[in-house]
């Protein structure tokens, strides 16, 4: 295992025994900014996000942010050993946070270290790790971008195995309600509300929209909560539903909304419109050098800070989305030895002389 490697692997075990929940990472916060300032590295702060440029800056010049989350979901029931131990057990890191998004954001850290004093290079870097990824929350990466100087790219930090996700679904959640009439059940009367949200649950079920994406394929739309009625023998008034809607690049998420706003009785809400897909042209210089090294490219359908971000964006990082979120999470070290050396050798290619 390299240098770089060896401390991305320490970092990162400090991380995990500091829990970071999504909303109060200031603890993870202190100990990334302790780190670079031991590389003799100024950092910025806001709030519970570090940030940071190339020790020769130069504003004529393109700029690449390079961001991981340091947040985390809390642990679910089923975690067999302790959440904030640090365990290494047959090549295997454990510990909430260890694949997400850990070994890509100390991955993400090592590589910025390693290109921090080169002069000449061709790009600026910027090296960003962000607060409430997991909840999309407005103090994350959103909060910092009018700090940042302006960026041209980024590689997103999260757990791909080192292929590259060249677009991102995006998400919006609605909240939809019939309204009907209520009236007494052993009777014919009334409007039942169930029946008009299951005409409309129908439609979300068997609708295809015209467009489909290249990357990311068709949209897709899940009911996952309903609520309706008060009483057996009372015809329900009202019955509300929630629905998941992963966007894709075909639509913004602005005309996804109105064209399931034309087909639907009831009323439909969507709690926001910011999380958007995100993609990356395929001969974009970043993606080009991943095909040199031979990574993949696909269309991820989980959702990453790259949907608050308006440039092109490539998710790349050690790990697997497999095991985020999952009960005794883990990375293997040697993911992480290997994350940093496909890293250099992608910006290598693309910001070296």
């Amino acid at each position: 295992m390299s240098q770089l490697a060896e401390e991305a692997s320490s970092l990162l075990q400090n991380l995990i025994r500091t829990p970071s929940f999504s909303g109060a990472e200031s603890e993870t916060a202190d100990l990334i900014q302790k780190y670079l300032e031991g590389k003799s590295i100024a950092t910025n702060r806001h709030l519970n996000n570090v940030w940071t440029k190339n020790m020769h800056f130069d504003e004529q010049k393109n700029t690449i942010l390079l961001n991981s989350h340091h947040d985390t979901v809390k642990p679910n029931a089923g975690y067999t050993r302790e959440p904030f131990d640090t365990n290494v057990e047959d090549g295997k890191l454990f510990g909430l946070g260890s694949n997400d998004a850990g070994g890509p954001l100390t991955s993400l850290m090592a590589t910025f270290v390693h290109f921090y004093e080169q002069k000449n290079l061709n790009y600026n870097l910027v090296f960003a790790a962000t607060a409430e990824e997991e909840i999309s929350g407005t103090n994350g990466i959103s909060s910092i971008l009018d700090y940042l100087p302006d960026i041209d790219c980024a590689i997103v930090g999260e757990p791909t195995q080192m292929q590259m996700a060249t677009a991102e679904k995006g998400l919006m959640v609605l909240d939809c309600l019939a309204r009907g009439k209520s009236g007494h059940a052993a009777r014919d009367e009334g409007e039942n509300a169930i029946y008009i949200a299951a005409g409309d649950i129908e439609w979300i079920q068997f609708y295809q929209f015209e467009k489909k994406s290249e990357k990311l394929g068709p949209i897709k739309m899940t009911p996952s909560i309903i609520n309706g009625g008060s009483k057996h023998n009372v015809v329900p008034d009202r019955c509300s539903f929630t629905v998941d809607v992963r966007t894709t690049d075909a639509y913004t998420n602005q005309e996804t909304l109105a064209i399931i706003q034309d087909h639907l009785i009831s009323e439909v809400s969507a709690r926001s419109t910011r999380l958007k897909p995100s993609f990356i042209p395929e001969k974009h210089p970043i993606v080009e050098a991943g095909n040199k090294l031979g990574l993949q490219s696909f269309g991820s359908p989980t959702l990453s800070d790259q949907a608050l971000l308006s440039v092109p964006s490539l998710k790349l990082g050690p790990g697997s989305s497999t095991r985020s979120h999952t009960a005794d999470e883990f990375i293997y070290l040697d993911e992480i030895d290997e994350g940093i050396k496909t890293y250099i050798q992608l910006l290598e290619l693309v910001i070296g002389d």
